[in-house]
């Protein structure tokens, strides 16, 4: 679709974040990128591929590159980083800004009966009751991102800009855990049974790490190794 490429620089240009310096913060246009990778993958699991439905992917694809424009928009207005940004960007607020921002960018590049698909799209992603097919795809594309590695960094790094410690994450992590939050999350957070799976996995790999991320902070392999060589 070399029309998407036209529509891919328009959604780069939104989400850069210019910053106080002469630098400038990408996190938000990388995380688009995952995005559209994972929805161009959603749409070929079988669960889906074998199927009757018919995807508009030109829409869905547009719609994927700007569903977090308002988290843009908003960084870009406060001059700050994602320190400010809660955990929660899936938020009714946050996507209807980005659709705002996406019908601006797109007016006069695509038609309008696009655009209002567009915005549908993104403002629909947020509700899990939905029936519309593309909004489904970009909500387990966009909870699916915030559940392995890369929403573990994500996490990490607005603890770090925040001047949180490690002992700080884990004691987030832990509160989550204790508050069943990740376990709501894969229970209601997906709409495609293949995509749940998968989730799962990452969110395994996820919690193995944090684990060993808890073991050398408390130090209880070293812990182990002293209280095991008193009865060797």
């Amino acid at each position: 679709m070399p029309e998407l490429e036209a529509i891919r620089e328009l959604a780069r240009q939104a989400l850069i974040i210019p910053m106080q310096t002469s630098d400038f913060d990408g996190s938000v246009w990388d995380r688009a990128e995952r995005l559209v990778r994972n929805v161009k993958y959603i749409c070929e699991i079988p669960e889906l591929s074998k199927s009757s439905l018919q995807i508009d992917r030109f829409c869905l694809i547009t719609a994927t590159y700007f569903s977090d424009a308002g988290l843009a928009s908003r960084l870009a207005a406060e001059k700050v980083n994602t320190k400010s940004i809660g955990t929660d960007t899936n938020g009714g607020d946050f996507l209807d800004v980005s659709a705002k921002v996406a019908a601006e960018k797109l007016n006069g590049t695509i038609e309008k009966t696009r655009i209002q698909k567009i915005i549908r799209i993104i403002t629909e992603s947020g509700e899990h009751s939905t029936g519309m097919m593309e909004a489904m795809i970009l909500s387990d594309a966009r909870n699916l991102d915030d559940i392995g590695a890369a929403g573990v960094f994500d996490e990490f790094r607005r603890f770090v800009h925040r001047g949180k410690s490690i002992t700080d994450a884990l004691e987030s992590w832990k509160r989550k855990k204790a508050y069943q939050y990740w376990q709501a999350r894969l229970k209601q957070g997906f709409q495609f049974e293949q995509v749940r799976k998968l989730a799962e996995q990452r969110f395994s790999a996820s919690e193995y790490f944090m684990n060993q991320l808890e073991t050398e902070t408390e130090a209880q392999d070293l812990k182990e190794l002293t209280v095991n060589s008193v009865y060797v």
